[in-house]
């Protein structure tokens, strides 16, 4: 049995390959954040699909997975990007586009890499783009991502060269794609399989940078760029301009929550993956003391901000004004997480009335089962 893994595999150019692949013999493990587009009709009998989320990367998934020996193909199509002058990029949104983009594709092929660097066939396929081929001005942080990606892959193909084994890794670079909704666009398998069936020509026949429409359009695009760099920058951003797609702000998602956090238990760890996973940059305060619920609190103040910081999924810590309303008023939050056990509560309700006019969405979590901070604070009372 032929077994593939798609990273990315649920839109676009991914969809299309895992379709590809399917016609091919293969059984297509389908990582992505979201499930496939149900109106593709993939054969589910023949694909799997698993949640993997490349902003946080679970590198024990793939470590897993390359022990697999059916498993002889790894295509990693996972990406995103937008049009706009980096003063629009909130820091949050460079880290998660380096994240996805470049860093976890890297961690990927190196948890595979003893299976590339075999003896026995291993095809490996990234995308990197003509982007990451030449200066891109109002897409500087998704060309400098897809610059790293072009170059690991050359680098690490002398590598492989030299090693004596005959697997490459191929970088495929095209410029923009339609039928995918990289551009806010949709998909559309039509307009993309025949560039599928000729990315997968391409692996399998071990070449290391395949370049869609080369001839064409792309080779004269890369000729003028290496004859006067400078000359096409400014040509490249004055298209960009033109073309309607800068984005002149700022997209990136703040979330804020606030709590106490004494006594720091897997309760509190649960919230905080769970923010995080629902916005882009996650500020949370901290309460100076447990007055507002009529308790004291074990554990310092300026400890459990250290111990809150100290969590991944935390991007800034600050001391928590008395009201979260408050705080929106100092750092202009998109999204207030809170624990479901304070919805229909006074206070919120009556926030959900000050935020019913305002870019806030109120977002309840259910109440994690399991250890509390009352049960622990009981359990040293009695001791």
């Amino acid at each position: 049995m032929k077994k593939a893994v798609v990273a990315g595999g649920s839109n676009g150019i991914g969809l299309a390959i895992v379709n590809r692949l399917i016609l091919m013999g293969y059984d297509v493990l389908i990582l992505d954040r979201v499930r496939p587009d149900e109106q593709f009709g993939l054969d589910e009998s023949r694909c799997t699909y698993l949640y993997c989320d490349l902003s946080d990367t679970d590198t024990s998934l793939f470590e897993q997975l390359c022990q697999e020996e059916e498993i002889e193909l790894l295509m990693l199509t996972a990406g995103f990007g937008r049009v706009c002058a980096l003063e629009h990029l909130h820091p949050a949104e460079i880290q998660k586009l380096m994240q996805v983009n470049t860093v976890s594709c890297l961690k990927i092929i190196r948890c595979f890499y003893e299976r590339i660097k075999s003896d026995k066939k291993f095809y490996c396929g990234i995308m990197g783009s003509v982007a990451g081929l030449m200066s891109s001005p109002l897409f500087s942080v998704y060309a400098a991502s897809k610059a790293a990606i072009c170059r690991f892959v050359e680098s690490v193909n002398i590598e492989l060269e030299v090693s004596g084994t005959s697997n490459r890794i191929l970088n495929v670079s095209p410029a923009s794609v339609e039928g995918t909704r990289f551009n806010g666009g949709r998909n559309e398998i039509t307009k993309i399989d025949k560039l599928a069936e000729q990315i997968l020509q391409k692996l399998l026949a071990g070449e290391e940078l395949y370049i869609p429409r080369y001839e064409e359009s792309i080779k004269g695009i890369l000729e003028r760029y290496q004859h006067d760099p400078h000359a096409y920058g400014l040509h490249s951003y004055e298209y960009k301009k033109r073309s309607g797609r800068e984005v002149g702000e700022s997209r990136a998602v703040i979330g804020y929550l606030s709590g106490t956090f004494d006594l720091f238990h897997v309760g509190h760890l649960n919230l905080l993956k769970r923010a995080k996973a629902k916005c882009d940059y996650l500020i949370v305060g901290v309460h100076p003391n447990a007055s507002h619920k009529m308790k004291e609190a074990f554990v310092p103040f300026e400890e459990r901000k250290a111990m809150v910081a100290s969590c991944r999924y935390v991007d800034k810590v600050v001391e928590a004004c008395p009201e979260d309303a408050d705080a929106w008023l100092l750092y202009g939050y998109h999204r207030l997480f809170v624990g479901s056990d304070y919805q229909g509560s006074e206070r919120f309700e009556r926030y959900e009335a000050y935020f019913q006019d305002k870019p806030v969405e109120i977002i309840y979590f259910p109440y994690t089962q399991g250890t509390s901070s009352t049960q622990i604070r009981n359990a040293l009372l009695n001791a």
